[in-house]
Order: C-alpha cells, then sequence, then structure tokens
C-alpha cells in the first residue's frame, strides 16, 4: 500500500495517491520494495494500481534521465514488514514511556529495509530462504548491527540463540562479495576493552567490509525491570578514541581508509574535538550519527553567506528587541551556541537566541535535537509573546507531529510564539529518526 507521494515524483503526476495498492510491474507481481525498486528501474514500464474504490489504473511510465517515481509504501513486504525478535538489553524501544503511538513501539529487522532505507539488522532473523536470496541476488549493500564478536557475548547481549551464527553469516555475504557496513553499540562491562578490539579486527578481516561504526549505548529514564546498565563515562570514552587512532592508521595504511569510526558522543563525552570532514571517508555511518558535527560545519561554512542574508533579513522585519529563538537538544547547544554568535558577529541586528532543551520525556542522559518532543520544548520556551522560534527538522514529522503525540499548532499555542521548522543545515541532530520510522510504519 501507497504510504507518501512525493510532489515532484512521476507517481504525483499520475494521480497515485496513499491508500492505493500497487499490484504489479509489468506482468511480474510486486511481492516486496526490492521487487518494486527493481522492476521501476527501466526507462518504461506499466505500473498497476489498485484504488480504493476497487478500479485498477494501468500507468504506463516513460522515465526520463533523474526523474524518479516518488511512492513510499507502508511495509517492506507483501505480508508485511518482518519483526524483531531479539530481547537485546539495550534496546532502546524497550526503553521508551508508555502511552505513545503503537507504531513508536514496533522493532523491525527487516533486510529489505537494510538494503533501501540503511536499516541496521541482526541477521538472526533471516531465514535460510532470504539468506540464499540475498547471496544469489547479490543483494546489498547490509548494515548489520554485530556489538560483538564473540558468540557467548553476543548472544548474552541481544537474547536471542541464533546471534551465534553471526561468524558463519558474515562470512558467506562477504564470499558474495556483498558490501557490508557494521555497527557496535558499546555497552560498559559487556563488549568494551578486549571484547571491542577483538570485534573490531574480526570484521576489519573480511574484504566486503566498508565502515564499522561505534557508538555509546542510548540509556532513557524508562528502565524499570530492565537490566542494570550504565552510560559510557568521559575516561571510558578518552581510551575507547586512543585506541580507535591507533585502528585508523593501521587500517589506513593497509586498506586506505579508517574503516571505523566513532558516533559523535564519543568525542563530546571525552571533551576532545570533533574530527574534519575528511577523517570520515564519505561519511559511510552519517544515519548512526557518525560524522555528523563535521559534515554540519563543512556545509556552515559552505552556506554562510546565504545564512547571513537570511539573519539581516529576519532582523529587518522583527520587532525593536525581538529575539529569533533556536531550540535544540544540550548535546548540540555548544556548537549552535557558537555559529549563532558569529552570526550575530556579522549582523548584529539580529538577536538569535539559543535554547538548549533538557529532555525529561525521555530522561535527561538522552540529548539530542532528534528525540525532543513539544512538551519539554514549551517547558523550555515558556510565554514568547508571539516571538519566532526555530524547530530542529529531525523532531518532527512531516505533518508537524512530534513524538509525544502533540503537534506544532499545540506548540505555538502553548508558547504564544511562531513556529518554523529549520533544515538540518542549522541543527547537528543525530541519527536516531524514530519519527521518520514510524512513517514506515
Amino acid at each position: 500500500m501507497v504510504s507518501a507521494v512525493a510532489r515532484d515524483g512521476i507517481g504525483a503526476e499520475l494521480n497515485v495517491e496513499p491508500g492505493d495498492i500497487i499490484l504489479q510491474v509489468d506482468e511480474h507481481e510486486i511481492e516486496d520494495i526490492l521487487d518494486l525498486q527493481y522492476l521501476t528501474s527501466d526507462g518504461s514500464f506499466a505500473l498497476y494500481v489498485q484504488k480504493p474504490d476497487g478500479d485498477i489504473w494501468e500507468l504506463d511510465i516513460e522515465r526520463g534521465d533523474g526523474e524518479e517515481l516518488g511512492i513510499e509504501v507502508t511495509a517492506a513486504g507483501r505480508w508485511g514488514t518482518k519483526r524483531c525478535r531479539n530481547r537485546c538489553l539495550f534496546c532502546f524501544v524497550d526503553q521508551s514511556p508508555p502511552g505513545l503511538r503503537p507504531s513508536l513501539y514496533l522493532k523491525d529487522d527487516d533486510y529489505r529495509l537494510s538494503v533501501t532505507q540503511g536499516n541496521y539488522i541482526t541477521l538472526s532473523n533471516l531465514t535460510d530462504a532470504e539468506m540464499r536470496r540475498i547471496i544469489s541476488g547479490r543483494i546489498g549493500p547490509l548494515y548489520i548491527s554485530v556489538h560483538a564478536w564473540d558468540p557467548e557475548v553476543r548472544r548474552f547481549m541481544m537474547g536471542h540463540p541464533r546471534t551465534g551464527r553471526l561468524r558463519g553469516q558474515i562470512a558467506a555475504l562477504s564470499r558474495a562479495g556483498i558490501p557490508l557496513h557494521t555497527q557496535i553499540v558499546l555497552v560498559p562491562g559487556l563488549n568494551d576493552g578486549a571484547i571491542l578490539s577483538a570485534t573490531v579486527r574480526a570484521l576489519a578481516g573480511f574484504p566486503a567490509m566498508q565502515s564499522v561504526g561505534v557508538a555509546p549505548v542510548g540509556l532513557t529514564g524508562h528502565r524499570a525491570g530492565l537490566t542494570a546498565l550504565r552510560p559510557v563515562r568521559p575516561e571510558e570514552a578518552r581510551t575507547v578514541l586512543a585506541a580507535g587512532r591507533d585502528w585508523q592508521a593501521g587500517f589506513m595504511a593497509r586498506r586506505g581508509r579508517r574503516l571505523v569510526y566513532f558516533a559523535d558522543e564519543f568525542y563530546l563525552l571525552a571533551g576532545e574535538p570533533i574530527p574534519p570532514a575528511a577523517e570520515y571517508d564519505g561519511f559511510p555511518q552519517l544515519e548512526n550519527g557518525i560524522g555528523l558535527i563535521a559534515l554540519w560545519r563543512e556545509n556552515l561554512a559552505a552556506r554562510w553567506p546565504e545564512l547571513r542574508r537570511r539573519a539581516a533579513l529576519w532582523a529587518a522585519g522583527a520587532a525593536a528587541g525581538e529575539e529569533l529563538h533556536l531550540v535544540t537538544g544540550t548535546a548540540a547547544a555548544p556548537l549552535l551556541a557558537e555559529a549563532a554568535a558569529a552570526l550575530q558577529r556579522e549582523e548584529p541586528a539580529a538577536r538569535l537566541r539559543v535554547r538548549p532543551v533538557v529532555n525529561r520525556f525521555w530522561g535527561e542522559t538522552v540529548t539530542v535535537a532528534g528525540l525532543l518532543t513539544a512538551e519539554d520544548i514549551a517547558a523550555e520556551l515558556g510565554d514568547l509573546g508571539g516571538a519566532a522560534f526555530l524547530l530542529p527538522d529531525a523532531a518532527v514529522r512531516r505533518d508537524g507531529l512530534f513524538l509525544d503525540g502533540r503537534d506544532i499548532s499545540w506548540l505555538e499555542s502553548r508558547v504564544r510564539g511562531r513556529a518554523q521548522v529549520l533544515p538540518a543545515l542549522l541543527t547537528p541532530t543525530s541519527g536516531q529518526k524514530p519519527a521518520a520510522k514510524e512513517e514506515r510504519e
């Protein structure tokens, strides 16, 4: 079923709408999003669509260079999206507060979403038939959550007996030449130290391995009844980064790229500078929040004249003494404050005020802008008296809804302000995007 249609895509031109069902392309029935992607890649094809009233439309499509179909669907396949059956000790969904929309509690572990959207999968839920399909079709790239190379450690962390098959699965995928990107969520006392070193070195031994991302465990304030875990400490972050620099130097010499990359949170925790953009080798782990700040700074420098012009235009239309409030999470606040101060030095009339929001909804240890809620933003802003405020786009769905179910209109009314959703250019946020994930559900 169609979930969304891009305004500038071919689907919109042909009046395809959310709620329509895609039946087949030419004579081929559509089983999943891989079929849809592959069969609509040709320059011309017939798309058969069933409308909600039962009518079936045959749409003859001639696709020019650069033209996108612009159709998103509700599930990875005809029989739905494969759900995760692991019981990871650190699962973020298990740490969610009650009362959210049902789709926010759904966990996917579907290789088709890994290929098409970069979702990380564990491989423990793959059937033998699915593994054969991936290998025979050389379907990739795949994004894989590894966490630990040691089978017993991985089974303990992920709570599923099939997680111990990882070594053979990675080896088979690598032999097939399928590009692999992997991630390690670092949990102190479980997969750090020698376990982390062994995991990184084992993964680096496979020719198909394109990147290894390491991120600190994310813990919310809703862990009652769950296994006791603690966050990474600053001194531990410094130890990880020191080892990481040695690994990167070795991989750079042997493979021509650093191969292992660390989440921005490690550098912030350690109090160390974020590496320059060039050291992320094209940002293969950007959706993991790895390299986001470096890329943001690079984009900021490139578009600085445009930002300065916009600041001047805003100041010209603002009331005397009016401030423009920039909403962000506590992690990115110092970076945004630095940029805002530099902008205001060049445009003194533009009164910019950074508003870091403490996350009380998930817990104060959650510091990224992408997980802010309308209630917490309202608590920080108070009464703006009609002033304008800018929201990070990662915190808001396309329909204007926040994770707590409130929308932008509610927030504007609550704080008596004028909201504008700000593109990621000025908001270094996290790779965590549950709101975007929910749209796919």
